[in-house]
């Protein structure tokens, strides 16, 4: 054999040595570095489990609604352990100063209702905190309260004077605080409208009850 035909027989054996070595597999990682050095011993992938596999994710279009659990309870306020509202009202702790936003809710409670029963005043606050969520009205108590034409103690935008050292305003704020909270079942929770007992609007609405001097709607 002559030395040409010598020489190509020993880069044919090469080639098939190389092409063994690395099959299939090995041929990308062998493209990308055409310097790498031939690796000395296979190395054994062991394929995966089910349990180890990860399922695809599945993209959804469109809004995807979670199915409430049957035991499922709304959360509802936490009820005070008083015998009765006017105990819940003295429980209250004492604020010396307020957020604008009580400030507006217990200037309304003084106001609409500070000559009535405990029951008829918190009856108002419930439907200040009641308007203020029901996305019909503001969505602030000083928004509902100041809300154009709806109370009629409020002339040009603004509240009259308050004796903020009487009986009648800690009390109102007291009351307030139990209306915001919902400590207090109001026999009429879910009103919004209310108007004094000596008139008669004719309002299209349902009629709940008559509480201290007001008749309540929804």
């Amino acid at each position: 054999m002559t030395r040409k035909l010598k020489r190509t027989a020993t880069i044919a054996t090469a080639v098939s040595t190389i092409t063994l070595l690395f099959g299939a597999n090995g041929s990308s990682a062998f493209a990308q570095d055409n310097d790498a050095p031939i690796a000395q011993a296979a190395v054994q992938v062991e394929e995966p489990t089910p349990s180890e596999v990860i399922a695809p994710v599945t993209v959804v279009s469109g809004e995807v609604v979670q199915e409430i659990p049957a035991d499922y309870e709304e959360e509802q306020p936490e009820i005070a352990d008083a015998s009765s509202l006017g105990e819940l009202v003295s429980q209250q702790p004492h604020l010396t100063e307020l957020s604008r936003e009580m400030q507006c809710l217990a200037g309304a409670i003084y106001f609409e209702s500070r000559g009535e029963p405990l029951a008829g005043q918190l009856a108002v606050g419930r439907v200040i905190v009641g308007r203020s969520k029901s996305g019909r009205f503001p969505n602030s108590y000083c928004g509902v309260v100041y809300q154009r034409s709806q109370f009629s103690f409020v002339r040009g935008g603004r509240m009259p004077s308050i004796r903020y050292g009487s009986n009648a305003w800690k009390k109102a704020v007291a009351v307030a605080q139990i209306a915001h909270e919902g400590s207090w079942k109001s026999e009429v929770d879910g009103a919004l409208f209310f108007h004094a007992r000596y008139v008669n609007p004719r309002w299209r609405l349902t009629r709940m009850a008559q509480v201290g001097n007001h008749v309540f709607y929804r």
